[in-house]
C-alpha cells in the first residue's frame, strides 16, 4: 500500500483549510474531507450567518452538518506519512516568493494562514493555534494573510494605528493624537472604516446603477446600429436597383432614338437620292442639248438649220427642286436638345439625391448632439493655458486655469508664439474630438473663442483678434449682451445673462456650441461649419482687473 501510495498526489490528502497533511479527518454531508478541528473552526466562524458551506465546493446548509469520521482515509495517510509523503507535503506548505511566511518558523518558513493586526505578525496553522485556545488571544482580530502589515504600525512610535485623523485623511496611533496631530479631528479606525463601508456601498451602488444605464445606453446604440445598417443596406440595394433599371431604360431608350434617327435618315435620305437621280439625268440631257445646240450653230445650210433648230432647242420640263433647302442644315438639332434637356434634368435629380444624403448625415450628427449637462459632462475637459502664446499684460494663475488683466507688463520671456498685438491667450492643449469646457469670467468683456493655431500673433486687429478672421470664432460676452463674432461679421445674440458659459466642440462633425450656464444650460448659438485643423481654445479680455478661469465642469 506504501509503494502504491507513493505515486500518488500528495494534494489529494491535504486539508484545503490549512493545506497540512489530513489530521484526524472528517468527511462533511457533500464527500469533502477536511481535518476535524479546521472545519470546526470555520463553521464557528460561520455561525453568526446562520449558514454552513463547505470552503471546496460551497455547498450550504442552515443546520449545522454531523461530521463522520473517515477511518479509511485516516489509515491511508497515515501509511503516507510512512513513505515521506509528509515531508513533500510540507515542502508544498513551505512559504515562496509571492506567499506570506510565518514569522515565528525557523529555519524553513511555512505559509501563514493568518495574519493578526493587534500582534503585527503573520502565523502558520501550528503556531496559530494559540489564538484559537488562549482566551486573551482570542479577542485578537485576524484577517488573510497580508505582506503589509508594517503598515499598520506607526512609524515613529512603533504602535499600531487606531486612530483616523479627518483632518489630515490619515491613520495615525494614539500617541500622534497628542503630538503631531493635537487639537485635529479624530475618531477610531472601526469607527471610520463604517462610514467609509457606508460610503463605498454607496458609491458602488451608484456604479452599479450607471453601469446598468451605460449597459441600456449601449444596446439602445447596438439597437440604432443595427437599425442604421438594416436600413443603409435595403437602400444601396434598392438604389442599386433603381440605377441598375435606369441604365437599363437610358440604354434601350438611345437605342430606340438611335433607330428612330437611322430610319428618319433613311427616309429623308432616300426622297433625296430620287431627286439626285432626276437632277442627273436632267443635267445629262441638257449637256447633250448643248452639244447638239452647238453643232446646230456651226451648220452653213440655212435649210437644215432651220428644219433642225426646233427639234433640238425644245426642252423637257425642269425637275421641281423646292425641296432643296439652301437654310443651314438642322435635321436632327432639336432631338439633340431633348436629350440634352432630358439629361440635365437626370443630373438635377441625381443633385437632389446627393443633397438628401448630405442632409441625412447632418441630422445623424445632431442627433448624436448632446442635450443634457449629464451628456455634456461626459465630454468635459480641463483646459490649460500656454503660457507662451499670453499677453505681456495677462497674469495666468491657478495651475494656469486662470488668467487676469493687469496693468503691469508681466515676466514673459520672449517667445514666437505670444500675441504681442492683443490682449488673447490659448490653450495649451488642442482640440480634435469632442470637448465640453465652461468658462467663468469676473470685470469686463471677454471674448471666448476657438481658433487654428496658426492665427497671426502680430498684426492689424483684423488679423490677430479672436472672432475678426477667417481663422477663429469667437463668443463676446459681458454683463449686458452677447455677441457672436467669425470673419469679422458680428451676430448679436439673446439668451440669459451668465458670468459662466459653456463651450461645446465637435470637431469631426463641424459643431461648435455656446451656452449660458446657470442652474440650467441655455443655448447662445451653434455654428455647422467644417474645421480643416485642430483647433485651441483662447481667450480674450480687457480691463484692469478682469479674469477669465477655464473650468472643468463636474
Amino acid at each position: 500500500m506504501a509503494q502504491g501510495g507513493a505515486q500518488l498526489d500528495p494534494l489529494k490528502f491535504s486539508c484545503s483549510i490549512c493545506l497540512d497533511p489530513l489530521k484526524d479527518p472528517v468527511t462533511v454531508p457533500c464527500g469533502h474531507s477536511y481535518c476535524s478541528n479546521c472545519i470546526k473552526r470555520h463553521w464557528d466562524e460561520e455561525q453568526n450567518k446562520g449558514i454552513y458551506s463547505c470552503p471546496l465546493c460551497g455547498d450550504k446548509s442552515r443546520r449545522r452538518p454531523d461530521l463522520k469520521k473517515s477511518v479509511v482515509l485516516a489509515e491511508l495517510v497515515e501509511d503516507l506519512k510512512k513513505t515521506g509523503l509528509q515531508a513533500a507535503a510540507a515542502d508544498l506548505c513551505s512559504a515562496g516568493p509571492e506567499d506570506v511566511a510565518c514569522d515565528v518558523c525557523s529555519g524553513r518558513k511555512r505559509k501563514a494562514v493568518k495574519s493578526c493586526l493587534v500582534c503585527v505578525a503573520s502565523y502558520c496553522e501550528e503556531h496559530l493555534q494559540g489564538h484559537y485556545e488562549a482566551a486573551p488571544l482570542k479577542k485578537h482580530q485576524l484577517v488573510k494573510p497580508s505582506k503589509k502589515l508594517q503598515e499598520t504600525v506607526c512609524s515613529l512610535h512603533d504602535e499600531v494605528k487606531k486612530i483616523f485623523c479627518r483632518t489630515d485623511q490619515q491613520c495615525i496611533c494614539y500617541l500622534c493624537t497628542m503630538e503631531q496631530h493635537r487639537g485635529h479631528e479624530t475618531v477610531p479606525a472601526a469607527a471610520e472604516r463604517r462610514q467609509k463601508q457606508k460610503e463605498l456601498e454607496g458609491s458602488r451602488l451608484n456604479i452599479q446603477l450607471r453601469i446598468q444605464e451605460r449597459e441600456k445606453d449601449m444596446k439602445l446604440l447596438q439597437h440604432q446600429m443595427e437599425a442604421i445598417s438594416v436600413s443603409a443596406d435595403e437602400a444601396v440595394e434598392h438604389s442599386e436597383e433603381s440605377f441598375t433599371q435606369m441604365i437599363r431604360l437610358l440604354q434601350k431608350r438611345s437605342l430606340e432614338v438611335k433607330e428612330q434617327l437611322r430610319s428618319q435618315q433613311q427616309t429623308a435620305v432616300g426622297g433625296l437620292k430620287e431627286l439626285e437621280e432626276k437632277l442627273q439625268q436632267e443635267i445629262a440631257e441638257l449637256k447633250r442639248k448643248d452639244v447638239q445646240l452647238e453643232q446646230l450653230a456651226h451648220t452653213e445650210d440655212h435649210t437644215q438649220f432651220l428644219h433642225s433648230y426646233t427639234s433640238v432647242s425644245a426642252l423637257s420640263e425642269p425637275t421641281h427642286s423646292s425641296s432643296i433647302q439652301t437654310a443651314p442644315l438642322r435635321y436632327f438639332e432639336d432631338v439633340a436638345a431633348a436629350v440634352s434637356e432630358s439629361r440635365d434634368k437626370l443630373q438635377d435629380i441625381l443633385g437632389e439625391t446627393e443633397e438628401e444624403l448630405q442632409l441625412l448625415e447632418v441630422l445623424q450628427l445632431l442627433q448624436l448632439h448632446p442635450e443634457s449637462r449629464a451628456d455634456f459632462l461626459e465630454y468635459s475637459q480641463q483646459i490649460t493655458l500656454d503660457s507662451n502664446s499670453a499677453y505681456r499684460m495677462l497674469k495666468l494663475s491657478d495651475g494656469d486655469r486662470k488668467v487676469t488683466y493687469t496693468n503691469a507688463v508681466q515676466p514673459h520671456s520672449d517667445h514666437p508664439d505670444r500675441f504681442t498685438g492683443c490682449f488673447q491667450v490659448l490653450s495649451r492643449e488642442s482640440l480634435t474630438g469632442r470637448s465640453y469646457w465652461e468658462v467663468e469670467r469676473r470685470g469686463g468683456g471677454v471674448y471666448v473663442a476657438v481658433t487654428y493655431k496658426n492665427i497671426s500673433r502680430a498684426g492689424s486687429y483684423n488679423e490677430c483678434v479672436f472672432g475678426h478672421n477667417y481663422k477663429s470664432w469667437a463668443l463676446y460676452c459681458d454683463s449686458k449682451s452677447f455677441n457672436f463674432w467669425h470673419s469679422n461679421i458680428r451676430t448679436p445674440l439673446s439668451g440669459p445673462q451668465s458670468s459662466r458659459v459653456g463651450v461645446y466642440l465637435d470637431h469631426r462633425a463641424g459643431i461648435l456650441s455656446f451656452y449660458s450656464v446657470s442652474k440650467t444650460m441655455a443655448l447662445l448659438h451653434r455654428v455647422q461649419t467644417t474645421f480643416t485643423q485642430p483647433l485651441h481654445a483662447g481667450v480674450w479680455l480687457y480691463g484692469g482687473g478682469t479674469s477669465v478661469e477655464l473650468l472643468k465642469p463636474e
